[in-house]
Formats: structure tokens, C-alpha cells, sequence
């Protein structure tokens, strides 16, 4: 999924970050633990960074709440979260970056969920649901039933038509920023045509036809696909397709005042200053195998920075000692610091996240292919390594696959991770060549001292070039917004892009489908190659999922040597740090962040 603009300055999108490792489309047996500050589900940032390495499809037993109880968990206080950016969208529908996908865990639920258990095993659950679906022809239905006792936050039931609701919805025109797997699926296509399957969504009394999507009660639904889809268990555990109430939803109005159905709820929020999460009375944790319900509120602050937060979960003075971040990192100045003292190092945890940041280039506006690879000659990508914090913050990239990919393979189609510091000489004679010496370059980036930090070397680096740049600062709240504009006036921006669960399916056609080029869309590049588009319809067809993972590697590499849509910078990791008396820090591999859910206070 994409992610927010980062603490550290670049972001990552993806609506729930996949696994890391080499998993199969539906069940595998290895397991590995997960980073924890409490040791109860696996090793600390201390040691190696562990990837889970087993997803299984959970059945009725599996799904069956409560969650197991974290050991040593205590009810109680207020959990004090800092937080850079704001949340830009609230109506699960909009959601698309994962620090509203972090708050989409504690007051929203979908279908299904990821469960992440003490012992380190991830699985996909029901969690409205009675399980993670019922397959049935060849994996073109799909069958969900409805848990007994699950209720909105205002006690009326949760039933089937809420849940047609909040499918319908994703076709209406004001929806531009969610995931869009389960739409294209029901209409059977590629492109941004899927919204006519249902153009307005469900607003003047359409719905789609019970030969796509059928609720034969109040407790049934059933997904009808025209081609095999075993991965939709994995898509409806996307924040983006959690549920809404259809007596209560309010189309636009939804995004700043959702109603919950997960075990807290939101008292009040203020964009850019604060919110206030409280517990949920009518959420039964006896209907919910994931998630915990241990502090009483959930004080969140925001335009705290990563230098700040981290410097005071350091100190771990007054409320600081109960203070974390759902997603800002350890600040990049401070990660040795950190890391050094036992003191501290003992309240982190890392791991690997499936992110890759990269440079994108806007092929509307940049046509000429030469071009583009001067730019991405040009561009060091050490400065990004450098200001994601180095080893504890990333790793250099050169493909557009995350090694915690299945079927990645060290590739280096760009130069990247040979030559960190840019080739300049390259870059010059092709502009000297193509009579494009001083080429005006307008350089959208993110606005945060890491984001100054590294897109001022950039920009240095590009003018020796022979480049004339232009910085423009976008504040994190909008930066995606504003770069996933079709008509956005930049040259290059930086982005990240992380796997939704174990596929290249969730990387390369949301990145570099050209059929999926839209305001909102993922494919940042803008790039629209028919030849790209064939290839991923065929690797689509491909059912053995190791053929697939070594087809979408091999495609990524041709992509960045014929088309040079975007230079990929790093590969990111996690560092994050909490104060004294918060319990239950566990590392998250498909959150890529802490998970919330599993949080407590220490007396």
C-alpha cells in the first residue's frame, strides 16, 4: 500500500503492507517472530530483523474471538501517540496511506483481518466474518457470513446491507484515493472504466447486479468474479475495504466523521492539532480474534516531528514515559544513539517494511526517454539512504521489487546501487546531446527536515548536471493528494510504494499500469507503455505464484531500462522507539509500523 509522507521524509503508500518473505498465494508452514520491546511475540530490535514468513487462510476456529490475551497486559490510562502528519481521510473508502490504515485498525473492521498471534504467526482471519471466505469455482465465488453480535458504535447490528453498501460506495466518483483490487475485479477490467459497473455508486438507488454481488439475508454475501480471484481474502483485509453503515453514510461528510465498529471510537478531531480515541462500548471482543481493547483512550497529537518524538521518548520524562508513534521513526541523527544505550535500545523495535522509495518522473510532461535516464544518471540516491537514518533506516535499491519480496533477486537495471552518487558526467553528455543543457526540472517534494535534507542534494547534484531545478515543498497532509494529480505541475517527485500482501499483482500494475492512469491513481509516472500493460495481463494468468514472483521481477527490470519511469532510491526499514510504561510494542511486518492493537500501559 502506499504510506503516509514519512517521518523521515519520503513516504510510503500502500494500503496494508504486505508480508515479507517468500509466501504462496494461500498457505504456507514456516513461521518466524515478530519484533517486540516485551519479547512476547519475538526477538528485539537488537537482534536480526525478522521477517514472518507463513500466512495461513484461518477457518471459523481460527477466526472465533477474543484475541489471545498479551501476556502481561493491563486494562487502563491513556496511551499518548505522536504523530507528524495529520490524518488526511477517516472514511475507510479514502484509504490509502498507512498511517490512516494504523488508525484504521482500532475503530474500523472489514471482512477479514491479519491476526498476528504471541508466538509470531500471521494469518488472515474473519473478522466481521465468520472466516476468511468460502471458496467455490475455481475461485470465482466467493462466499462470507456475517458474525453473531458485532454492532456499530451506536449498537444497531452490522448486517449484509451495510456490507453492499460499503462495496457499492467504492464506485462512486468521489471516491479517488482507496484501493481499487476488488473493483477492477468485479468488472472485470484493468483500467479506470471499473466505475462503470456502477457509475454513482449507490446514491440514486442502483446496485449491482446479484450475478456480481449478492446478500441473500442479513447475514450472507457472496462475491461473483468472472476470472479466478484467490487472493481476495488478502484484499478485503486492506483498511480500504472496511465496512460502513449505509443508514449512516454521508458520502463526502463520512471522511471527517466515520462511525466505528472496531474498539475505539473517535471522541473528537481537530486536522493538524489532535484527535481522541476512546473505547468502543458496543465492540464484543468476543467476536474479534485480533485485536485487544487495553488503555482506555488513545491521545493523539499532531505536527509532532520525528526529531521531536524521538528526542522525547528518549528523555522518557512525565507523559512521555506512556508516548510512541504509530509511524514516525527514530529520527535519522539519532539512530546510533538509540542503539548505543541499553537503556533505550531495549524500548525499540525494527523490522524490514516491503517499501521501495523511489524518484518518479512525470512522462506527460518529460516524453523523451534519454531524458529521463539523464535525470536518473544524475540523481544520488545516497541522499535518500543518508536521510532515512542508513543501515537502521534503509538499504540502497535498484529494483522496484522489495527484497522482502517473493522472487526477488538482486538487480541494478539503473546503476543506482553501483553508483549511489549519481553518474553526473553521463547525464551531461546526454543533455549536451539532445540540446537540452539547462533544462528547467520543477522537483516536488515532501515537506520535513528529512525531505529538505535529502531533495537539496538532489536538487545540488542535478544542476551540476546541467539541470536547472526548481524545489517546491508540499506538506505532508496533501502530498499525495497533490502528486497523484494527472495534471500536477511537476517535473519529478519522490513516492514509495509497498506490496499490499505477498505479489507483485500489488506492485507493478498499481505503479506502471498504464490503463490505471486517474487523479488518485498509484501510477505516480503517469506511464501508459502497451507494451507493459500486455505483459502484466499475461502474468496475471499465471496461477503458479513462483513463476508469477520470477515474471513480475523480470518485468520491473525491463520497465526501468526501456521506460525509465522512476529511479528506485531505497528499500525501507523501521526503527521505533516508546517510552517506559507502553507494553505490548510489537513490530507489525504487513502494518510495516507498530501494531496498535496489541498496546497497553505499564504500571
Amino acid at each position: 500500500m502506499p504510506g503516509a509522507p514519512s517521518a523521515n521524509g519520503i513516504g510510503a503508500r500502500s494500503a496494508l503492507a504486505a508480508a515479507v518473505a517468500a509466501s504462496l498465494l494461500l498457505t504456507v508452514t514456516t513461521t518466524a517472530a515478530a519484533a517486540s520491546t516485551d519479547g512476547a511475540a519475538g526477538a528485539k530490535a537488537g537482534g536480526a530483523t525478522s521477517t514472518p514468513g507463513g500466512i495461513v487462510f484461518a477457518d471459523a476456529a481460527g477466526s472465533t474471538g477474543p484475541a489471545q490475551p498479551v501476556p502481561g497486559a493491563s486494562s487502563g490510562g491513556t496511551l499518548n501517540v505522536l504523530q507528524q502528519d495529520t490524518f488526511g481521510h477517516l472514511d475507510p473508502a479514502q484509504v490509502r496511506v498507512n498511517n490512516q490504515a494504523q488508525l484504521a485498525t482500532l475503530i474500523d473492521r472489514g471482512l477479514t483481518t491479519y491476526r498476528l498471534d504471541n508466538a509470531g504467526n500471521y494469518s488472515v482471519v474473519g473478522d466481521l466474518a465468520t472466516d476468511s471466505g468460502r471458496m467455490s469455482d475455481g475461485g470465482k465465488t466467493w462466499t462470507y457470513t456475517l458474525k453473531s453480535g458485532i454492532r456499530w458504535e451506536d449498537g444497531t447490528p452490522i448486517t449484509s446491507a451495510d456490507i453492499r453498501q460499503s462495496v457499492e460506495r467504492l464506485f462512486a466518483p468521489f471516491v479517488t484515493n482507496g484501493p481499487t483490487y476488488l473493483q477492477h475485479w468485479l468488472a472485470n477490467t484493468s483500467g479506470a472504466d471499473y466505475r462503470n459497473l456502477l457509475p454513482e455508486g449507490p446514491y440514486n438507488g442502483s446496485h449491482l447486479p446479484d450475478s456480481v454481488l449478492s446478500t441473500p439475508d442479513a447475514k450472507t454475501i457472496v462475491f461473483h468474479f468472472q476470472q479466478a480471484q484467490p487472493d481476495l481474502p488478502y484484499a478485503l483485509a486492506l483498511a480500504g475495504y472496511s465496512a460502513v453503515p449505509a443508514a449512516r453514510d454521508t458520502k463526502e461528510a463520512y471522511d471527517t466523521a466515520p462511525v466505528a465498529s472496531g474498539p475505539y471510537r473517535v471522541e473528537n478531531f481537530t486536522p493538524g492539532v489532535s484527535m481522541t480515541l476512546v473505547r468502543n462500548p458496543q465492540w464484543d471482543p468476543a467476536t474479534d480474534s485480533a485485536r485487544h481493547q487495553y488503555p482506555d483512550k488513545f491521545q493523539i497529537s499532531f505536527g509532532v516531528s520525528a526529531v521531536d518524538s524521538t528526542r522525547r521518548i528518549m528523555d522518557n520524562v512525565g507523559d512521555d514515559q506512556t508516548a510512541l508513534s504509530f509511524t514516525n521513526s527514530v529520527d535519522a541523527a539519532h539512530t546510533n544513539a538509540v542503539m548505543a544505550d541499553p537503556a533505550t535500545a531495549a524500548r525499540a523495535i525494527s523490522g524490514y517494511q516491503p517499501y521501495v522509495a523511489q524518484i518518479n518522473f512525470n512522462t506527460r510532461r518529460i516524453t523523451d526517454t534519454r531524458l529521463r535516464q539523464a535525470l536518473a544518471y544524475a540523481i544520488p540516491t545516497r541522499a535518500v539512504y543518508d536521510a532515512q537514518g542508513g543501515q537502521w533506516g534503509a538499504e540502497l535499491a535498484g529494483s522496484y521489487i522489495s527484497p522482502t519480496m517473493p522472487g526477488y533477486r538482486p538487480s541494478d537495471p539503473l546503476g543506482k546501487v553501483a553508483h549511489p552518487d549519481g553518474e553526473p558526467d553521463k547525464a551531461r553528455r546526454i543533455l549536451k546531446s539532445e540540446h537540452k543543457l539547462g533544462m528547467k526540472i520543477r522537483y516536488a517534494f515532501v515537506d520535513t527536515p528529512a525531505g529538505q535534507q535529502y531533495s537539496a542534494a538532489i536538487e545540488a547534484a542535478l544542476d551540476r548536471a546541467g539541470f536547472d531545478v526548481e524545489r517546491v515543498a508540499i506538506p505532508g497532509r496533501n502530498y499525495y493528494d497533490t502528486i497523484g494529480k494527472t495534471d500536477n505541475a511537476f517535473d519529478m517527485y519522490a513516492s514509495a510504494w509497498g506490496a499490499d500482501w505477498p505479489s507483485g499483482l500489488t506492485v507493478i500494475p498499481p505503479v506502471f499500469d498504464g490503463r490505471t492512469v486517474a487523479n488518485g491513481s498509484s501510477n505516480y509516472s503517469m506511464l501508459n507503455d502497451p507494451r507493459v500493460n500486455r505483459r502484466i495481463d499475461r502474468i496475471k494468468t499465471q496461477t503458479d505464484p513462483n513463476r508469477a514472483a520470477t515474471a513480475w521481477m523480470a518485468l520491473a527490470d525491463n520497465i526501468a531500462k526501456t521506460d525509465v519511469p522512476a529511479v528506485p532510491t531505497v528499500s525501507y526499514k523501521q526503527l521505533q522507539i516508546s517510552g517506559s510504561r507502553v507494553g505490548g510494542a510489537v513490530y507489525h511486518h504487513l502494518y510495516a509500523n507498530i501494531d496498535p492493537t496489541r498496546l497497553y500501559l505499564k504500571p
